[in-house]
């Protein structure tokens, strides 16, 4: 379940996905699947081979793309959310959900 996201973060994500930018969206999130996370980032880009290229920078798998026909997109949470977050410079990410 996705909640803390404001519409208008989630349409400018859509618009940058759509335009081929590597784009950044964190939300809170619960999934019993991942005990201990309860924030995701989904980092999109319809352009998949540079969302590919974007992601072998962090050793993320092709495979993990997340493959919706409209926002492909890697969902990071974790340490390796907050490690890429920070190396992003996504600074009010990781201050606003408290990473």
């Amino acid at each position: 379940m996705a909640f803390g996201v404001k519409r208008v973060e989630l349409k400018r994500w859509k618009t940058q996905v759509k335009n081929g930018e590597i784009a950044f969206l964190t939300h809170f999130w619960l999934d019993d699947r991942f005990p201990g996370c309860n924030t995701v980032t989904k980092v999109g880009c319809r352009d998949l081979e540079k969302l590919k290229a974007w992601g072998k920078k962090y050793d993320l798998q092709p495979n993990w793309i997340h493959m919706d026909h409209q926002y492909p997109h890697f969902d990071l949470f974790g340490e390796r959310q907050k490690k890429i977050l920070v190396n992003e410079n996504m600074m009010d990410h990781i201050s606003r959900f408290n990473l």
